[in-house]
């Protein structure tokens, strides 16, 4: 069986979570990036956005959570072989993220291919606010 037969264009997941000061702290520290828009309240006071903003690829994380559990759905379903992250094609961040927003990403089937699948995500703020938005390739290997 290939993803033809295990999605169907209109497919969707959703998932939500929102993120504390804490998981920004954390992330930096996972990846490294200590840029002081993240993580120094001081500075990030004097920008345009008053406060620390989290990281894009965090944000990102939770699209990779989405297209997780789509790719769980179509193995459930019976599905073969093995689902793979293929990339992620224009990406916009339309709005920063802060501490305490409440985040909902939205992953959509949009296209089914004999091997691959491409969907459109939209991750929304508490307020329904586009925060990030793009498409994303599941292969299957």
């Amino acid at each position: 069986m290939n993803s033809v037969t295990c999605l169907s264009v209109g497919d969707a997941v959703e998932f939500s979570r929102t993120i504390s000061a804490a998981d920004i702290i954390a992330f930096a520290e996972l990846s490294g990036d200590h840029d002081p828009l993240h993580v120094d309240a001081d500075y990030a006071r004097t920008t345009t956005f008053g406060r620390c903003i989290a990281h894009g690829a965090h944000v990102m994380g939770l699209v990779s959570t989405a297209s997780s559990m789509m790719s769980r759905r179509a193995v459930e379903r019976g599905c073969t072989g093995t689902p793979v992250s293929a990339g992620y094609d224009r990406i916009r961040f339309t709005l920063p993220v802060f501490a305490g927003d409440a985040l909902t990403t939205l992953y959509n089937v949009e296209e089914v291919g004999e091997d691959r699948t491409r969907s459109r995500f939209q991750v929304l703020n508490q307020d329904g606010k586009l925060c990030v938005a793009g498409t994303h390739i599941l292969r299957w290997i």
